[in-house]
């Protein structure tokens, strides 16, 4: 059975995404799991491969012409055949080829030649200074993909355990203010739903046990802290059940204890705890601050409901380092790791053995 096929954007080139993909492809493994193209400009590639040669010697670099590049690039990118972006300086130009690799790995997939999506990260405003407004990549991947039910989920594999994380998040990147409102019925169902055909469909997860949070402190506290519980999570919850009887749905989870049982198997001894397949957080802090806290180094951002696998690491651009050689590649592995496990996973079961026995001996 043929491998994956992925196809790699490499992010805000000012950012640390093509510091981090060239350092990830240096190891063997993730060749032999998947298929990888890269998505970039061979110029600017070249540029920052030099410029890592020069900073940091003692580190393994990727040579962009060992790899399987799919180059982009166009009149006004640059000036006198070297690109005017530095590292560390967001611009509207960087924000423009970002968005552009990112349009190019989608079309890349759309007309069958690769069968997931690995996105480096891009900054939001750099790409509306470019004028495009879009939240971020998840939202341009949906409406390329013409799919308007998708969702956000983290997903992390312990480095101490083994023990698999996955969180999905109901409402992402808006004001805390305005997540009560944002949080209906018909948002938590299509959220749940999703989730439960990602478990099934990516994980071969068929009886999943979900855990979902509570919104208020101590959920709630019978509408002493908060009201939105007693007058429609709990009943929303109750539905939930016949819609899903093959699911074990525990909820709604005080949001202070909903993260203990995972941080310990995390940390300790998986088989001591009573843990879910996945947890379902009603905003951006309640799930990212302990996905974070436990994983920032090797959480992969995954969008569900998409005809296609999109993985990418969950980490910034980090402007602040970028050009400095001391970017972590460990996100981006984990990235290209779980993505070819998930296209695997869709292709069949001797696919996706292939790829954890892969991704197991190199861990």
């Amino acid at each position: 059975m043929s491998r994956p096929r992925l196809a790699i954007a490499t992010g805000d080139p000012a950012g640390i995404g093509p510091e981090v993909v060239l350092k990830a492809l240096t190891h063997p493994d993730l060749h032999q799991i998947a298929d990888i193209t890269v998505v970039g400009t061979r110029s600017h590639l070249l540029d920052c491969y030099q410029r890592l040669r020069e900073v940091r010697p003692d580190v393994a670099i990727a040579h962009p012409n060992d790899l399987n590049l799919l180059d982009v690039s166009w009149d006004g990118w640059s000036e006198k055949g070297k690109t005017v972006c530095h590292p560390g300086q967001e611009t509207a130009l960087s924000g423009e080829m970002s968005f552009r690799y990112l349009e190019t790995a989608i079309a890349h997939v759309l007309e069958g030649h690769a069968d997931g999506v690995v996105t480096a990260p891009i900054a939001k405003s750099a790409w509306k200074s470019a004028g495009h407004h879009y939240p971020g990549q998840t939202e341009l991947l949906a409406e390329k993909a013409g799919v308007d039910r998708f969702g956000m989920m983290f997903v992390a594999r312990s480095p101490h355990t083994g023990w698999m994380l996955r969180t999905l998040l109901a409402t992402t990147h808006i004001p805390l203010q305005a997540v009560p409102a944002a949080l209906t019925p018909d948002v938590m169902t299509r959220k749940l739903d999703l989730l439960c055909e990602c478990l099934r469909q990516d994980f071969g997860i068929v009886a999943p046990r979900i855990a979902i949070s509570g919104l208020n402190p101590h959920s709630g506290e019978q509408g002493q802290l908060g009201d939105e519980e007693q007058a429609w999570l709990y009943p929303w919850l109750q539905d939930m059940g016949d819609r899903h009887p093959q699911a074990t749905l525990d909820g709604l989870v005080p949001p202070d204890t909903l993260w203990v049982k995972p941080g310990q198997a995390w940390f300790g001894n998986r088989h001591s705890v009573s843990t879910h397949d996945a947890y379902l957080a009603l905003y951006h802090d309640q799930g990212l601050i302990p996905v974070k806290l436990m994983a920032f180094d090797r959480a992969v951002n995954t969008t569900i409901g998409l005809p296609f696998v999109r993985t990418s690491p969950d980490h910034g651009t980090a402007f602040d380092i970028a050009g400095r050689g001391i970017a972590d590649p460990t996100s981006m592995m984990e990235a290209v790791r779980l993505g070819a496990e998930l296209v695997a996973q869709r292709l069949g079961r001797e696919a996706i053995a292939q790829v954890q026995s892969h991704s197991s001996s190199a861990n």
